[in-house]
């Protein structure tokens, strides 16, 4: 791929996000594609499958010593518990139960969140709205680093460490740069994650919480499958600020690389997404892809092009009359 700036600032634009009129493009020539929206009836069985794994694997590993609990944390239960999180991003498009159930929706993600350990579900959905509605939206879209990221994380050994610690900026930078008050749904989040939380530890001791809580860390930080957080929307070509990733490891992440046609479709659940690759395939071949997440995190620490600061950014009317 071409190179893009990476250091100084972002990349403004005035124009409008892509996904708006290729959807529109796409409808006109494709009006079947309207047929997959809707809800996926093999989500719910799938994420309690994963959901169940992982209670099982709390008492499995009650009794390891600790260094076999970070491994199987790192190794295997984080991998479980991102996929959950990308499960609850898709179900926080009602994908699970559609949009007349959009409650059921709410709870289930609830559920999904559990062997996650931290409240996550009813936060994302609120937030996420937001970066489908004003992509690279200035204080609106929280997807985008703040300037401090920006400017401090540009040196290899310091964007190895952002990496590292994305969880944390992914939890805090929401309360800064655009901060809601806290819902009904997100009290009810932490109170029934608390309750399981507990629960787990008053059966199988502190182990089992330690190796939930470790895999949610370290598998949203460095970790192959969070290639996905760099590989959606920083600018490895300048001017594009979305990018699909078609190889296997959407099969454990509920096809989240195909990205540009989620936010072409995000009423589309994951599963059905190569489908609108295939019917609208001319739409799609010809704008830049990733082959490889790994590729991804490796070029994002080493190409000095590349950094925190590699996003597109624009202004919307919303914020300009505040």
């Amino acid at each position: 791929m071409g190179k893009a700036a990476g250091r100084g600032d972002f990349e403004w634009v005035l124009n409008d996000q892509p996904h708006t009129s290729r959807r529109k493009a796409i409808l006109a020539k494709y009006p079947e594609i309207k047929s997959l929206m809707g809800p996926d009836p093999q989500l719910k069985w799938v994420v309690s499958g994963m959901v169940l794994t992982q209670l099982l694997a709390c008492y499995l590993v009650r009794n390891l010593t600790w260094k076999w609990i970070f491994f199987w944390a790192y190794a295997f239960g984080g991998c479980i518990n991102h996929s959950l999180t990308l499960a609850i991003h898709d179900i926080s498009h009602n994908v699970a139960f559609g949009n007349k159930l959009a409650k059921w929706n709410r709870w289930f993600a609830i559920w999904a969140n559990l062997p996650i350990g931290l409240p996550y579900s009813a936060s994302f959905k609120k937030y996420h709205i937001d970066h489908h509605r004003y992509l690279g939206g200035d204080q609106l879209d929280v997807d985008i680093p703040t300037d401090f990221e920006g400017w401090f994380f540009c040196t290899p050994a310091r964007k190895v460490l952002w990496l590292f610690l994305q969880p944390l900026f992914y939890a805090l930078r929401p309360l800064i740069v655009n901060p809601k008050p806290i819902c009904q749904l997100e009290i009810q989040n932490a109170v029934v994650q608390l309750m399981v939380d507990l629960i787990i530890y008053y059966f199988w001791g502190l182990k089992p919480i330690v190796y939930l809580i470790a895999g949610s860390i370290l598998c949203m930080g460095l970790h192959p499958i969070s290639g996905h957080f760099i590989a959606e929307h920083y600018m490895f070509l300048k001017g594009h600020e979305t990018y699909s990733y078609y190889g296997p490891l959407n099969w454990i992440t509920f096809n989240v690389g195909y990205h540009m046609e989620h936010h072409d479709f995000p009423s589309i659940p994951g599963s059905k997404l190569p489908q609108v690759k295939q019917i609208a395939a001319e739409y799609y071949d010809s704008l830049p892809q990733h082959i490889s997440w790994i590729r991804v995190l490796w070029d994002f620490v080493f190409d000095d092009s590349i950094g925190p600061y590699a996003r597109i950014k624009r202004e919307y009317k919303l914020r300009k009359q505040e």
